[in-house]
């Protein structure tokens, strides 16, 4: 055994040509990531995907077949639709969070307003009171002559 093989050759127990298609994405230091996605997809579909794919979307492939099969080995019944699922449910949750603290902050806004305008009417009513209390009584000249007191 060479050590040169790639995880799927290695795996696979068939020597690693130049040009194997799954050498770069199967590297032998990490044989699991082959093993797993071989265990879902087997290892003839995986080669065809990928040499359906362009060279540049192949990485990406392989990293999202082995994400997808390591959810299935995890999850047999609904895999990464599982996962995806409950992310869904929790985004749902901290959006109706946010809109609950939203609203609390707009009421706790309303209120501090309304405690400054109540602050301010008192003010307003000892100023006049105080001018009232400076200011002497008013008498109308008129009132005495009218005959009406």
């Amino acid at each position: 055994m060479s050590s040169g093989r790639c995880a799927a050759c290695r795996y696979l127990r068939r020597k690693c040509t130049q040009g194997c298609i799954l050498s770069p994405y199967f590297p032998s230091n990490n044989p699991q990531r082959f093993v797993s996605v071989h265990r879902i997809y087997g290892a003839s579909n995986v080669t065809k995907l990928l040499q359906l794919l362009p060279t540049h979307l192949r990485a990406e492939a392989a990293d999202s077949l082995y994400f997808e099969a390591q959810c299935r080995l995890e999850d047999p019944v609904y895999g990464c639709v599982g996962l995806i699922f409950m992310l869904q449910q929790h985004i749902n949750a901290v959006e109706s969070q946010l809109v609950k603290t939203q609203a609390e902050i707009a009421v706790m806004k309303s209120q501090g307003q309304n405690r400054e305008t109540q602050q301010a009417e008192p003010d307003f009513n000892n100023l006049l009171l105080r001018q009232s209390d400076n200011e002497a009584p008013l008498s109308f000249p008129n009132q005495v002559s009218s005959g009406f007191i």
